[in-house]
């Protein structure tokens, strides 16, 4: 690393953190390096003066390959616990993964670890019982993978931590390199601490936008089928695969596409739509339904209906017509005018399930929305109408789901005057705007709620029919946009500080994850941020 850089790191610690000692009268620094192919490794110095500790420190950078990732992180306050009292807050933490505080099992942080290393690599576990969204998760310390992984670090075959009687809990100030580009790490916030800040949202977003489009296409092999996902912190790639996300990914991807303007991806959509036609569909009496391990669901059939859709928008290309029309009239089978959905059928086209989930509902009428704005001639208004009053009539408002919205604003443009879908969506979202505001997930399909439900006021407002938004603040809604769009970013794209602390950190940059569950990399999870982002962007900045 040239020596400029190093310091040029010097001066951005010292202008980011508070460069007083602690309570043992030292001062600490952890570096943690990564090549961007491995693991970062993590070394902790320590001296009574910064610029004593900071010699050491350049004498090692100095080492460092040029485009390295580098992270430095300036120990700020500790808290000496003892080990029973650690390992009951540790238990008391309602989520896997939200322990925000490094770990020093000795004074001197001769072995300590930063709160990434722990997360990074699964030190801190959940109870067996755990249920990934349903706290508490009653987190215990595996101290035996982290002697070893000490002990490697080290190079010190007698670490002994287990019989530790205390230990030392910390926060730190941090700043990263990429080789080009200094960036101070937030100290504040829950879940943003350590990780970049937002200073130009609108070229942010659009880079996150573009990354992960990279990121969705490097998913697909040569077949047209996406690695599913990662869980990164156990170094596991998840085996199992869901036809609906197939789809639903590929509608976000196509987005995504239309938006970078990469038209060079549309061929790997229809690719990928190809494959999942060949995996998945059924054609009985000339109605075509998706099979899921025996199962035809309401949502995939939906799902693959709005990629075709989006296909069709984005190319004009019509190969895939036949089968929407069949997709169609398979979807009569899974709605009766007088009993509602049926969510599952079995492949005899028998009820297996009434209700599956709440999504399906508002994924079918949004899928048939886009397909009545692709082709009017398809006769499905009444089907559409038939659906919506049923929502009415059942007040799917009190669900607050994204998909409903979806759903409501694609209504409003054939039934522009349809008070009662009006109402429905206005609930749908004015009355969980208290929640959202106070949630600390990224939870990006949040943001997909607020951006159509905002295009949905504006359609109310032009059909003047204000008079239904009286109740709500509908400010409220406008501000609350723009604080998800950046908070999602910071909380769920795999920005390269954090990465860096996975077992291969460059193939996740362009990803997104859900930190509740051991930062879980799924094409799904891809889809909602990046289909979120979009229309959020859309929506401020281009007005679209």
């Amino acid at each position: 690393m040239q020596k400029s850089v190093i310091q040029k790191l010097k001066q951005a610690l010292i202008d980011n953190g508070n460069l007083e000692s602690h309570e043992n009268d030292m001062v600490v620094l952890a570096v943690s390096i990564s090549d961007r192919r491995h693991r970062a490794s993590v070394k902790f110095y320590r001296d009574k003066a910064f610029n004593t500790v900071w010699t050491t420190v350049a004498n090692d950078l100095n080492t460092a390959p040029k485009n390295s990732w580098v992270r430095i992180d300036l120990v700020q306050a500790v808290q000496k616990l003892r080990r029973s009292i650690f390992e009951t807050k540790l238990a008391k933490v309602p989520k896997m993964n939200y322990w925000r505080y490094g770990v020093s099992f000795d004074a001197d942080f001769k072995h300590a670890l930063l709160e990434m290393e722990i997360n990074g690599q699964n030190f801190f576990k959940p109870d067996k019982d755990f249920v990934v969204g349903e706290p508490p998760a009653k987190s215990w310390a595996d101290y035996h993978q982290i002697e070893n992984y000490l002990r490697e670090r080290e190079s010190n075959p007698t670490i002994d931590i287990s019989g530790a009687q205390n230990v030392w809990i910390f926060t730190t100030a941090a700043i990263f390199s990429d080789g080009q580009k200094i960036r101070p790490l937030a100290v504040d916030g829950f879940l943003t601490a350590g990780i970049r800040t937002i200073t130009n949202k609108r070229k942010e977003i659009k880079k996150v936008i573009e990354d992960g489009e990279a990121y969705l296409i490097n998913q697909l092999d040569k077949d047209g089928k996406f690695i599913y996902g990662y869980f990164p912190a156990r170094q596991r790639v998840l085996s199992s695969y869901n036809i609906l996300r197939h789809f639903s990914t590929i509608y976000a991807l196509l987005e995504t596409s239309q938006f970078s303007q990469h038209s060079e991806s549309y061929r790997k959509a229809k690719l990928a739509i190809q494959w999942g036609i060949d995996a998945s569909l059924v054609v009985i009496d000339n109605a075509a339904y998706v099979n899921d391990h025996g199962e035809l669901k309401l949502g995939a059939q939906a799902m693959l209906i709005l990629a075709i859709c989006k296909y069709q928008e984005v190319t004009h290309d019509q190969i895939f017509l036949p089968t929407l029309k069949q997709l169609f009239k398979g979807v009569r089978s899974f709605w009766n005018s007088s009993t509602g959905f049926v969510h599952v059928l079995d492949v005899n086209l028998a009820p297996k399930g009434k209700f599956r989930t709440i999504y399906y509902d508002g994924e079918i009428v949004f899928a048939l929305t886009r397909m009545y704005e692709l082709d009017p001639s398809i006769q499905i208004e009444a089907t559409i109408s038939e659906m919506l009053d049923y929502m009415v009539k059942l007040d799917y408002g009190q669900y607050h789901d994204h998909w409903l919205a979806y759903a409501v604003n694609g209504a409003l443009d054939l039934f522009p005057e349809a008070r009662a879908y009006m109402a429905l969506g206005a609930k749908n979202i004015f009355t969980h705007l208290n929640y959202i505001q106070k949630r600390k997930h990224a939870s990006p399909t949040l943001l997909e709620l607020i951006n159509a439900s905002q295009k949905m006021v504006y359609k109310v407002k032009k059909s003047g029919n204000d008079d239904l938004l009286a109740p709500y603040d509908v400010l409220k809604l406008s501000q609350l946009a723009d604080q998800r769009a950046s908070y999602e970013i910071q909380t769920g794209a795999w920005y390269a500080e954090i990465a860096m602390y996975l077992y291969h950190p460059q193939k996740f940059i362009g990803g997104f994850y859900a930190r509740d569950d051991n930062f879980r990399t799924r094409i799904d999870d891809c889809e909602h941020f990046l289909s979120g982002l979009i229309n959020y962007y859309n929506y401020t900045y281009r007005q679209a």
